[in-house]
């Protein structure tokens, strides 16, 4: 009875001292770094190892007709998950099935134009082996992000593309750790691959993602955001100063006036800076008012194009530190105003 009592306390001790030790700042970035180590090692493993499966692999998924479709479970589930939702969003047609729910009606989704991608670190994963079989049957072709060669899927599939690691970084070398992330870069190694070999290009990023920053950055120009038709001030070169003030006033955009000839085309730039440095240096300020605005405009602003990327024009205005800039069409017209605020609530900073 004794010898069990002691045999507990002695347990709660030692985990005692482990907490302790974990708990010193000095062992948990020793921790951190072994286990960083460890899977920056995985990865060095697999770049080494890239070879004609994997341009084989690539060469697969560009020819085919149909979906790549990613299938794993677990962790390799979760790789997977992230895997399809980037090659969706790359140019791949992809989607993810789970392996569990592969045997309960989603292989329905599987037909002989698809490709499966099947992602276990055994090759021997239950699931996985169970509907290798049927996708077989079905027609499809087969790749295996594998972590041992010499396993069922390893030995099935049309191409494997080797994923082992040396070890886990889970201390007890259990918790997928390293493997995961092999089986992660391996992936985004193969969407990359296959995004640059179909020429995917920003535009056609932004096409995949347009309600987010990134689609805007890419999408959206200035045409989108720019004050436009009645919302963009302008004055003939013959308008007062005073006029053009209250042009500058009563737009939608502040701040700025555009001068125009007959035609449309643009002139020159006045803006509330310019009207203060005017003022500053002029004696007889109501004489001022009644200049010509062509007098005192900045007669070669800076202007962007119609089309330019918004935020293209949004780093410009940046660098120069200008609020407001004119937008010109391909004959010089002065087709719409930026605004700095404008650009700022379009999500592009």
């Amino acid at each position: 009875m004794s010898s069990g009592v002691f045999s507990l306390s002695a347990g709660r001790s030692g985990m005692s001292e482990a907490i302790t030790s974990m708990t010193d700042a000095e062992a948990i970035l020793q921790q951190a770094r072994r286990t960083l180590d460890i899977e920056s090692r995985a990865i060095e493993c697999v770049r080494d190892r890239l070879d004609g499966a994997f341009v084989e692999a690539v060469r697969m998924l560009l020819e085919m007709r149909g979906r790549a479709i990613v299938c794993g479970i677990g962790k390799s589930g979760a790789m997977g998950r992230k895997l399809a939702a980037t090659l969706a969003s790359t140019g791949t047609p992809a989607y993810f099935m789970h392996a569990a729910e592969a045997v309960h009606g989603d292989l329905g989704m599987l037909s002989s134009e698809d490709i499966a991608v099947l992602i276990t670190n055994s090759g021997e994963t239950d699931e996985i082996v169970r509907i290798l079989p049927l996708i077989k049957r079905r027609g499809a072709g087969t790749i295996a992000i594998c972590g041992r060669r010499e396993s069922t899927v390893g030995r099935a599939v049309d191409v494997l593309l080797d994923a082992s690691v040396e070890r886990e970084a889970c201390p007890l070398n259990l918790a997928p750790t390293s493997s995961a992330v092999a089986e992660l870069a391996l992936g985004d190694a193969l969407a990359m691959a296959l995004m640059a070999a179909r020429g995917f290009s920003a535009e056609d990023f932004g096409q995949t993602h347009p309600g987010g920053a990134l689609g805007r950055r890419v999408l959206l120009t200035v045409d989108d955001v720019m004050h436009g038709d009645g919302d963009n001030p302008t004055v003939p070169p013959d308008a007062t100063v005073e006029e053009a003030l209250l042009a500058m006033t009563n737009a939608a955009v502040r701040g700025a006036v555009t001068i125009v000839d007959d035609d449309g085309k643009l002139l020159g730039l006045f803006t509330d800076g310019d009207f203060r440095r005017v003022v500053q240096r002029e004696r007889n300020r109501d004489a001022l008012m009644e200049r010509p605005i062509r007098e005192v405009m900045t007669t070669e602003p800076t202007v962007v194009r119609s089309g330019t990327l918004a935020i293209d024009a949004l780093n410009l205005m940046d660098e120069r530190e200008f609020d407001n800039v004119p937008v010109i069409d391909a004959e010089g017209r002065a087709v719409g105003m930026l605004d700095i605020q404008d650009l700022m609530k379009a999500g592009l900073v």
